[in-house]
This record gives C-alpha cells, structure tokens and sequence, in this order.
C-alpha cells in the first residue's frame, strides 16, 4: 500500500497518464457512483440520478482522454523511430548523395539546398503542416515572392546555417 501511495504521488509530478493515476481515478470514481447509488436509493431524490450520470460521463471522458494521449504517444514513438532509421540509412547513403550534387539537408531545419533554391524554412514548414488551409496558400506565396525578390529575410535561421548554405553553391 504505501509503494501504490509513492507512486501515485510521483505520478502527480509525471506528464502524461501514468498506471497508478489512472488506477487511483478510477477506483475513486467507482467508489463515487457506489455512494450516489446509495444516496438515491436512500432519498429517492432525482438529483443524485443526475450526479451519478454527470459522473458516469466525466468518468468516460477521462478513460478517453487516457487512450487517446496514450495513442498520441505511441504514435510519436513510432515516427521518432522511423525518423531516426531514415537518418541511419541516409548517413550510409550520405556521401553518394553529396557527390551527385542532389538535394542535402542542412541541421533537419526545413533549410534545404537543391540545385539553388531554399525550402520553406522550419517555422513555415510548421504553419503550413499545422492544418490551416487558408494560411498554407499566403506563406507559399510570401516564400516564392521573397525567392523571387531575393528578400529571404522572413525565414527563420542562423547565421551559420546560411553560411553551410552559401558553401554549398
């Protein structure tokens, strides 16, 4: 009991839903819906029928909530993991790449050097990927005016970052 005790509290200070707190969460709910049981068996009164499908809701909602991170999580795990064979395979492939003069990526930041042109920098990458369907079609535009101008100051980078690209041409 006081191990279940040391870890439901350090799960407190964890991000995420971790076993213990999920337990805990639901062995209170449960208790919760056992004693509004008994109060509406004990008073009659609608109020505690209502109390008891409020908490029969949030009860589910959390369980949902627990899955659905859980899910995010794993699916996280499994991209980092491919990532990190696609970067295995492409340091193995690496030196044949740069020798044909194709596409190399500086720093996995979204700066890209293929035969003259830059790509959207990470920080637009990201606003086009984050799902808004309007903005994705302005920050096109707004990259391809500034190659077009030669105005690249709008992308986010470093300044050693431009340098890897100005060697590169």
């Amino acid at each position: 009991m006081a191990d279940f005790l040391t870890n439901l509290w350090e799960s407190v200070f964890t991000s995420g839903p971790t076993p213990t707190l999920l337990l805990a969460t639901n062995a209170t709910f449960a208790t919760l819906q056992v004693l509004l049981l008994l109060l509406l068996a004990a008073t009659y009164s609608v109020h505690f029928a209502i109390l008891s499908t409020i908490c029969g809701g949030l009860w589910w909602s959390i369980n949902w909530f627990a899955r659905e991170v859980a899910a995010v999580r794993a699916e996280e795990e499994a991209k980092a993991k491919r990532e990190k064979e696609k970067e295995r395979v492409a340091r193995g492939g690496a030196e044949s790449a740069d020798d044909e003069g194709e596409s190399t990526e500086v720093e996995g930041e979204g700066l890209e050097a293929s035969r003259g042109s830059l790509s959207l920098s990470g920080f637009e990458e990201g606003a086009v990927r984050s799902g808004r369907e309007g903005e994705e079609g302005e920050v096109r535009q707004r990259v391809q005016a500034g190659r077009r101008s030669g105005d690249l100051s709008g992308e986010v980078s470093t300044d050693s970052e431009w340098e890897k690209v100005d060697d590169g041409r």
